[in-house]
């Protein structure tokens, strides 16, 4: 699906949406334009440093940035695509650009962007990062690992979002090992509940305030269908729709998402009042009902998490803060250092 087709499918789902609100109302933002890991997680992350390639590659910050831009530009829907790519890269196997590798022709060992939870990742991710490896390789050949630019990336593209700008530590070294039947129990599920979000984060070094932060990255970001249409129509095996749905949400999103039958390119974002940009809008949906997935929505209903909620949806430069520390946290999973665990690929896609 190409990003303006993407972005035509977001933009109709919320003028419809916003069109079955009161005029009067107040609770809506306007639009203004979206394991067997456990053991390596918890150890202490090997050292990583902002300043890693400060001689070996002094400019990495630079053109990586000239890349992000100029695909933000392009193909906005890259932002949310590729922090995406960084979260589902970090829960397999930690943060080692894993999730770039292409499966061999013929083989019948599938690698991690071939897996069914990951078939969804856009196109426009996996680009941006080729391009910025291209770019890195011309000026500083062999040097910055595929994993480090995809680091570097999410970052730019949280900032180019109007999210805050953070300092990447740097130091990763790619995944010698990339498979998809790693996936499915290291990637949270639209319908997971809250007890099990917290055991995987936990897996992974992460705390219960690191789940409510990092899943504000939902601010920016789109879903299909298929990932909450049961929400609508048939909740937990009710035949009826999940009373967590504001009406009018549910209104709106039956409208492009049938019950049987829909298309199934046809995406929703995430955060329906101010869909293309980063900010904190997404907890204050929460609490109006507005979540699109049950995972999302059970954050502001279960007493672990709902004050976090409650406190990010009030204050933004709260938010802003401490996703920068969360994201920092979640790129120290599981890292890789030298050649005995690592490697340093000059084609992303492509193992040494």
């Amino acid at each position: 699906m190409s990003f303006s087709s993407t972005f035509l499918s977001a933009i109709i789902f919320v003028v419809a949406f916003l069109a079955l609100l009161p005029s009067n109302s107040h609770c809506f933002v306007n639009v203004k334009s979206t394991t067997n890991n456990a053991t390596r997680s918890h150890r202490p992350p090997r050292q990583l440093s902002v300043s890693y390639y400060a001689k070996s590659c002094p400019q990495v910050d630079q053109l990586v940035a000239s890349v992000t831009s100029e695909r933000f530009k392009e193909a906005p829907v890259s932002a949310p695509a590729t922090i995406r790519l960084f979260f589902h890269d970090c829960f397999v196997d930690g943060c080692d650009a894993s999730i770039l590798i292409s499966t061999k022709p013929g083989s019948k060992i599938l690698a991690e962007k071939d897996a069914e939870d990951n078939k969804d990742l856009a196109m426009e991710a996996f680009d941006s990062i080729n391009k910025a490896k291209a770019l890195v390789e011309s000026k500083c050949p062999g040097v910055v690992s595929c994993s480090d630019i995809l680091a570097i990336a999410a970052r730019d593209f949280v900032h180019l979002a109007g999210g805050p700008y953070y300092q990447v530590k740097k130091g990763r070294w790619d995944g010698k090992l990339s498979m998809a039947s790693r996936v499915h129990y290291n990637i949270p599920r639209a319908n997971s509940t809250v007890d099990e979000l917290i055991r995987l984060f936990n897996s992974k070094g992460l705390t219960v305030n690191d789940l409510v932060v990092l899943s504000g990255a939902h601010t920016i970001g789109f879903a299909h269908c298929k990932h909450f249409v049961d929400r609508l129509y048939d909740y937990k095996g009710t035949k009826q729709p999940d009373p967590a749905i504001d009406p009018r949400l549910l209104k709106a999103l039956k409208m492009p998402c049938p019950h049987f039958g829909g298309n199934v390119d046809i995406v929703v974002p995430f955060d329906v009042t101010t869909p293309f940009a980063f900010d904190n809008a997404y907890y204050g949906n929460l609490e109006s009902k507005m979540g699109l997935l049950a995972s999302d929505q059970a954050l502001a209903l279960d007493p672990r998490t709902k004050p976090l909620v409650q406190a990010l949806s009030k204050d933004k430069q709260k938010f802003f803060q401490e996703f920068a520390v969360a994201i920092d946290k979640m790129g120290s999973i599981g890292v890789k250092r030298g050649p005995k665990h690592g490697e340093k690929r000059k084609v992303c896609s492509m193992h040494v």
